[in-house]
């Protein structure tokens, strides 16, 4: 099975069309964010690489499962379970602009492709541990791509 990474400019391209597939009437299969909060969601996890955004320290119970979490996406290339927990800083439960978001985040989409073409993402993840340039691009496709289908795109 191919393992999709934001890093091939194929899966990139295909984010991208997804993306502009999302309409402010997008139906949800599951979740509480609206289509918008979840465009804004998703910008601000691809600004944790950029190093815009920096979450907080977690304990080493809760490091350790997102190790073994990495490590098993990685092997079964498995998705994002549905409804699973994200750090405070990350949630959106605010009114949004769904233009705006659309924007922003193809802007932070190509954010993130400078940083990586700079050699630019961080080696550590504070849920994930250590974290290498594959391991960026296939766990930023694989929350995009989530995300995208909780909206059927």
């Amino acid at each position: 099975m191919v393992k999709k990474s934001l890093h091939n400019p194929i899966y990139f391209e295909e984010i991208i069309k997804r993306i502009s597939g999302l309409t402010e009437n997008s139906p949800k299969k599951w979740g509480k964010m609206d289509v918008c909060q979840m465009m804004r969601h998703c910008s601000y996890v691809l600004q944790v690489p950029q190093k815009k955004i920096k979450l907080p320290a977690i304990n080493i119970f809760f490091r350790l499962i997102g190790i073994l979490t990495k490590k098993e996406m990685q092997f079964f290339n498995n998705g994002i379970p549905r409804n699973m927990p994200t750090f405070q800083k990350l949630i959106i439960n605010f009114e949004c602009d769904f233009d705006e978001e659309k924007q922003n985040l193809l802007k932070t989409l190509d954010r993130y492709c400078m940083s990586f073409n700079n050699k630019n993402l961080p080696d550590r993840h504070v849920l994930f541990g250590r974290m290498k340039e594959k391991d960026w691009g296939f766990l930023e496709y694989k929350h995009l791509d989530h995300h995208l289908k909780q909206f059927n795109v």
